[in-house]
């Protein structure tokens, strides 16, 4: 089966998933979307408003500044894979539950397998924390780490940006640093631990007004930005 095919499939899964109790409350569940063979794949916390009625990621203004620091990073929606680490709506744009990240940790590892990115960029602290535990977003935004055979880029989340102006010029400059992520080898700095599976109550507020959208081998912190 192609990846194209399976890809589908999934999304088809997604939809109609009923694994946990953000199922009951979606309009929409939000698979995620893009071609199957990107180098680049963006990973967000979870649908928010305009997400759940349409059926599609980042489509609200959180989206609109998503398109924007593409654009810095000389990317195009076209070109990339992106996606969210729950794919239903959490009610009130709260934060996802562990049980809610459990239900859809499956599907997030097969899309990032089949697509197998040589960059993904996390957005916001959840989806950071799928691939690196015990780590601040205000400390490691724009970051690389090498994970397995895959590097991570920690981004701040782009609804951070909306509700807190101050994030806006990093988050534009911690994008613009992207595309020598796709040519540029980086020297390797101190490892950083092993990742575990993250808890909610534990991780970092980005701000108290954000939107709440949205293992492998240890991390390697890169020196790249």
């Amino acid at each position: 089966m192609s990846e194209t095919n399976r890809l589908n499939i999934i999304s088809e899964e997604i939809l109609h998933c009923q694994k946990c109790p953000l199922a009951k409350g979606r309009k929409n569940a939000v698979p995620g979307e893009g071609p199957s063979s990107v180098d680049i794949m963006f990973i967000g916390e979870g649908p928010g408003y305009h997400e759940n009625q349409q059926g599609k990621p980042f489509v609200g203004q959180a989206g609109a500044f998503l398109d924007e620091l593409l654009a810095a990073a000389n990317l195009k929606r076209e070109d990339v894979f992106i996606t969210n680490v729950v794919k239903c709506r959490p009610p009130g744009n709260r934060d996802p539950m562990p049980e809610e990240l459990a239900a859809c940790a499956n599907y997030l590892d097969e899309q990032i397998a089949l697509l197998d990115p040589k960059v993904i960029v996390t957005l916001g602290r959840f989806s950071m924390a799928k691939f690196i535990d015990n780590a601040k977003i205000s400390r490691i935004h724009g970051q690389a780490h090498q994970v397995g055979k895959r590097l991570i880029v920690t981004m701040y989340h782009p609804a951070a940006a909306l509700h807190q102006p101050a994030l806006r010029p990093a988050l534009i400059e911690d994008f613009s640093k992207l595309p020598q992520l796709l040519g540029k080898e980086a020297a390797v700095q101190p490892k950083l631990e092993t990742p575990v599976q993250p808890k909610a109550e534990a991780l970092e507020p980005e701000t108290k007004s954000v939107q709440k959208q949205e293992k492998t081998s240890p991390p390697e912190q890169l020196s790249l930005f």
